[in-house]
């Protein structure tokens, strides 16, 4: 690999860190704002969504640029694919966080609206997905990005539950149908961030080991592992 090659790729990741860092505070901001019903979250969050956005474009600008220039291979090339892959991922992880915003501004002026005490499990979990993913990709960890793919389980999961409490309060307080339908929103959205995480961590994977990992299922903790592609 050439000097400028290499110079070019670690300012391209770091780049995607910083990225990753104004993403995280927007989920934070939106699942802790959620399950608080605070006043006035999404204009918060849509205040931050147009640096978000003008990000996304230098970074993928970058990508292409390197492609060009460079002409990488291998390792090189799917570090170039990743960081693409990863930086669409994040962007439209944030557009979710907006999403939620919304959502729970139409939640916060129905305060008779009980949201369920599993709310915070699920908004915790899936901020943990998405740091673990991305310090998965710091650290080159295919281990731990396998372990983000089996936490999507549990955000399903809750997911189904806050699914089946909407269909409660639709059925003993009509009254309450439009803040529930909502609320069913919301969730949705934050399982939907829990899929990027997903996606994030099966890029790791493929950066690692240079094999595609999605729609796969993850080999048995006994069965030999392969050595990293080079």
């Amino acid at each position: 690999m050439s000097i400028h090659l290499e110079r070019d790729l670690d300012a391209l990741e770091q780049d995607l860190l910083a990225q990753s860092a104004l993403v995280e505070e927007m989920i934070r901001m939106a699942c802790h704002g959620l399950c608080a019903r605070k006043l006035g979250l999404s204009e918060e969050l849509q205040a931050r969504e147009p640096e978000i956005n003008r990000r996304e474009v230098l970074i993928e600008e970058e990508c292409l640029k390197i492609l060009a220039l460079h002409q990488p291979v291998a390792v090189d090339l799917r570090r170039v694919a990743t960081v693409l892959k990863t930086n669409a991922d994040l962007e439209r992880i944030a557009d979710l966080a907006v999403n939620v915003g919304e959502r729970n501004d139409a939640i916060a002026s129905y305060p008779e609206l009980p949201l369920p005490d599993f709310l915070d499990r699920m908004a915790e979990a899936v901020i943990a997905m998405v740091r673990d993913a991305l310090d998965a990709f710091v650290e080159l960890d295919a281990a731990a990005a396998r372990r983000v793919r089996r936490q999507d389980d549990e955000i399903d999961n809750l997911n189904r539950r806050v699914i089946d409490r909407v269909y409660e309060i639709i059925r003993d307080s009509p009254h309450l149908v439009e803040p529930a339908l909502h609320l069913f929103s919301a969730s949705r959205h934050i399982e939907r961030i829990g899929d990027h995480a997903t996606n994030i961590a099966e890029d790791v994977i493929y950066l690692v080991e240079g094999e595609i990992a999605r729609h796969r299922r993850d080999p048995s903790p006994m069965a030999p592992q392969q050595p990293p592609a080079e």
